[in-house]
């Protein structure tokens, strides 16, 4: 694909009014100046959601309250087919730099170390390294999970809150806030996303009154709506009984819509009613711990008892509570960027870092029986059942590479550079794609060294072309390995595979993207093609992870189980 045509074609469909003498003269000397001409350079808000599943917004076909993000799709793209990479923390690193998390060590590969505590190579800088020379300030708020300190790693402000075991931030903590912008309104006490919020807008309004004369990034890594599910009391009311009719009766009512928007074409998959996670709690434990009303599998609605069916509409609801709360905090941050008229050229992203999650355990305070569901002692999760209709119409869920797991809905919302309203966009995507998307909008490029060391090419691809129309950016392949989970997709075809001993299955993403026709059997030689491919891809990046020789080096373990998280 020509890149500078299709620079040249970008500017010209929306209207920036850049002539092409112009542009090619900016071309020759300086790179690509994304923006308007004669205007500001973008601004960049990035916001990721933790855990939340594929259908849950309301623009991809959920049931849940969420009108701002509505509103930020009606007047820009939702992306139909794009992926994360199935976990918190390798999404955070392929989200800040561009690669996959096991090429720079932050996830782990066959046989060697990585993951949640590995450190990355000198020549994976974050995307606030590569903005700084192009005259960015960076800001960061919410959850982190990435190895380093923000404030190391380019941010020049930064409200780490990476604790997914309270979402009601405990008196303990309290002293690490600043004092509330808004008061959570309830008697649980001040809410993480609202704290989240809170210090986004700090930081806007900071750089609104000191720095008006620079673009920013904002990243905004929501905590929610990882488990425990736990929300202020006035948003679980909104859903209190809207899902006692059952998840069976919720994936159907999803799925429709999602056709009807076109978000899928698929058939709606089966329950994995027997698969859940290996540390989740056992079913006699949920049981002891938690009571009788749990359920440990993603078993038809109609098997359950009615305090099953209490329980786990409740539950959902809480999760519901959630996401909705997510979305007021992020109006109120929306309402800043309108306040310091920046609304119109930034560029906004909506993500989430995995599918929703099937995990049953109890951590933080301990699960109190006696508080209500969803309270400030309550510490339970939504559980396989509810995670399923979360991922509609997708099989599987959190820490797998099936599609429930790897799905994310992207919605990208820029009114100075993106004309198209309310479209739809079908080409592959990744959380690796948005950093040299951010990169070529503020007119830079891809460093070729980076603290005297070269550095490898990366698998991201620009998004800049699918602004303007489906259909004009693609990749090679998109690969994953997580928890010995497998898969590669190439074009329309995508083998996957669950854990060490699982065999191979093949699925049609063009028809079959819900992955129940298993394809195998039929297409032998087009398996034995896409294993190859994978177990090269796998080589190359084992080489990359260990070039610099003394294995992977890690930070030191911390008490925190936030492999988990």
């Amino acid at each position: 694909m020509n890149t500078s045509y299709n620079r040249r074609n970008f500017l010209k469909m929306v209207g920036l009014g850049v002539t092409a003498t112009i542009l090619s003269s900016c071309n020759k000397t300086l790179g690509w100046k994304g923006g308007i001409a004669g205007q500001k350079k973008p601004n960049f808000l990035v916001i990721l959601v933790d855990d939340m599943g594929f259908s849950d917004t309301g623009c991809y076909g959920g049931d849940i309250r969420t009108p701002n993000l509505d509103r930020l799709a009606e007047n820009g793209l939702r992306f139909t087919n794009f992926y994360n990479t199935g976990r918190c923390w390798p999404s955070r690193a392929s989200i800040l730099t561009g690669y996959y998390p096991q090429q720079i060590r932050r996830d782990a590969l066959p046989g060697i170390g990585g993951g949640a505590r590995g450190i990355r190579p000198k020549w994976a800088p974050l995307l606030p390294k590569l903005l700084q020379p192009l005259g960015y300030r960076s800001y960061h708020s919410g959850k982190w999970h990435v190895d380093g300190k923000p404030v190391e790693q380019g941010f020049d402000k930064s409200f780490d809150y990476t604790d997914s075991d309270y979402h009601f931030i405990p008196e303990t903590k309290m002293a690490e806030i600043e004092k509330p912008l808004q008061s959570a309104g309830s008697e649980e006490g001040y809410y993480a996303s609202t704290a989240i919020a809170d210090n986004a807008i700090r930081q806007l309004r900071e750089h609104a009154e000191k720095y008006s004369d620079k673009p920013f990034f904002e990243y905004v890594a929501f905590t929610e709506p990882h488990f425990p599910v736990q929300a202020p009391k006035r948003d679980i009311d909104r859903y209190r009984d809207a899902y006692l009719k059952g998840w069976d009766q919720v994936r159907q009512e999803r799925w429709k819509r999602m056709k009807e928007k076109g978000i899928v074409n698929c058939e709606l998959s089966k329950l994995d009613s027997d698969i859940v996670p290996g540390w989740n709690l056992k079913p006699e434990q949920l049981q002891e711990r938690i009571g009788p009303g749990e359920a440990g599998f993603a078993i038809p609605w109609d098997t359950l008892t009615e305090e099953q069916k209490r329980l786990q509409a409740t539950k959902m609801a809480v999760h519901a509570a959630m996401v909705d709360r997510i979305d007021q905090e992020i109006g109120r941050i929306l309402d800043q960027l309108k306040t310091m008229k920046a609304y119109d050229n930034t560029v906004i992203m909506f993500a989430s870092d995995n599918g929703a999650s099937a995990e049953q355990m109890i951590r933080g305070a301990g699960h109190d029986k006696s508080a209500p569901l969803g309270s400030a002692k309550s510490f339970i999760c939504l559980g396989p059942g509810f995670s399923s209709a979360a991922n509609t119409p997708l099989r599987l869920h959190k820490s797998w590479v099936h599609e429930g797991g790897i799905s994310t809905p992207l919605i990208v919302h820029w009114p100075a550079g993106v004309k198209a309203q309310g479209e739809l966009r079908n080409d592959l995507g990744h959380l690796i794609d948005i950093p040299p998307t951010l990169l070529e909008l503020a007119g830079g490029k891809w460093p070729e060294k980076w603290e005297d060391q070269s550095v490898p090419k990366i698998p991201g691809r620009s998004l800049v072309p699918a602004f303007v129309k489906d259909g004009t950016m693609n990749h090679d392949y998109l690969w994953w390995y997580h928890c010995d989970n497998r898969a590669i997709r190439v074009g329309n075809w995508k083998l996957v595979s669950k854990g060490k001993e699982g065999p191979w299955e093949l699925y049609d993403m063009k028809t079959d993207r819900c992955e129940s026709c298993n394809l195998a059997d039929k297409y032998p030689d087009k398996v034995g093609e896409l294993s190859e491919k994978w177990t090269q891809s796998t080589e190359e990046f084992r080489k990359l992870a260990l070039a610099d020789g003394g294995g992977i080096p890690q930070q030191r373990k911390k008490k925190k189980k936030s492999e988990n998280d």
